[in-house]
C-alpha cells in the first residue's frame, strides 16, 4: 500500500511539475492533467477562444501560472492573416487576454 501510494504521489508531481505544450504527442498529456486539475475540457477553451477571436486555431497550450492557476493559450489566425494570442482561464473559462501577436 505504502508503495502504491509513494508511486501515485510521484507520478503526480511530475505530471504538475512543467508547462505542457500541446504538440500533437502532448494532448494526451494536456488532458490528463485538465482531469486530474478538475479544468474546463481544450474544447471548451477552444469554443470560448474562438467566440472572443474568431479564425484558425494553429497553437494550444496549456500553461501553469506563475502565482498558481492554469490557462489555456491559444495562437489564432483571423481572416486577415493576422496572429492572436488568446488566453482562456483554465478554472473557469473566463478570457484573460486576447492580444495581436506582432512577431508571428
Amino acid at each position: 500500500m505504502k508503495t502504491s501510494t509513494t508511486a501515485l504521489l510521484l507520478a503526480a508531481a511530475l505530471l504538475l511539475s512543467a508547462p505542457v505544450r500541446a504538440d500533437d504527442d502532448d494532448l494526451p498529456k494536456m488532458r490528463a492533467i485538465a482531469a486530474a486539475m478538475k479544468l474546463i475540457s481544450l474544447e471548451d477553451a477552444t469554443a470560448k477562444a474562438l467566440a472572443a477571436r474568431p479564425g484558425t486555431v494553429i497553437e494550444a497550450d496549456l500553461d501553469r501560472r506563475m502565482f498558481g492557476g492554469y490557462d489555456y493559450e491559444f495562437e489564432i489566425i483571423d481572416a486577415d492573416g493576422q496572429n492572436w494570442d488568446v488566453h482562456i482561464d483554465a478554472r473557469d473559462g473566463t478570457v484573460r487576454s486576447v492580444r495581436r501577436d506582432w512577431f508571428d
